[in-house]
């Protein structure tokens, strides 16, 4: 199976490294994909490679997709293609996983509305007001949409996203 995990520079560490190395723990192989190429710089100092741009990006190729928090989603959401990719997963009923500030790229294309969906307490009020049924949860699932809050979720986030990707596949 594949994963394609969407961030930038001033991503939330934890938030892309943890599901990072799950994933390949349970024999996913995984893409990071970005702005461009090159190396991205976590908010605390950690760097991974995007070893795609957005414009490689097939989503057709991946069963899963993750947006990490951080302040990554402000800039992403901006970007016609990131939009594009989100819907894409969405309606071809593919997980999506997002996590602290990564149910923003979720608003802004516009998915949540009706959804039930936790995020970062800050994203509280701006998923609000996008429509979704904000719930103040470890982990919140919707159909093929999996959020959660913060870095201390993560082990909840990823059993479910394990748990729903198995699912999906039988």
């Amino acid at each position: 199976m594949r994963a394609l995990i969407l961030s930038a520079d001033n991503f939330e560490d934890t938030e892309l490294l943890y599901p990072f190395y799950r994933l390949i723990e349970e024999g996913f192989e995984v893409d990071i994909a970005s702005l461009k190429k090159g190396d991205l710089n976590g908010k605390n100092g950690y760097k991974v490679t995007a070893n795609l741009s957005l414009e490689e990006v097939d989503p057709e190729r991946y069963q899963l997709l993750i947006l990490p928090g951080g302040k990554a989603p402000a800039v992403l959401r901006k970007e016609p293609q990131v939009l594009e990719i989100v819907k894409h997963f969405y309606h071809k009923n593919k997980v999506i996983g997002a996590i602290c500030h990564g149910p923003q790229i979720l608003i802004s294309a516009g998915l949540l509305k009706d959804k039930r969906a936790t995020a970062y307490k800050s994203v509280a009020k701006e998923l609000k007001e996008a429509g979704a049924n904000y719930e103040d949860a470890e982990v919140v699932v919707d159909e093929n949409i999996i959020t959660s809050r913060m870095p201390a979720d993560l082990p909840f986030f990823m059993r479910t996203i394990l748990e729903k990707i198995k699912e999906y596949a039988t």
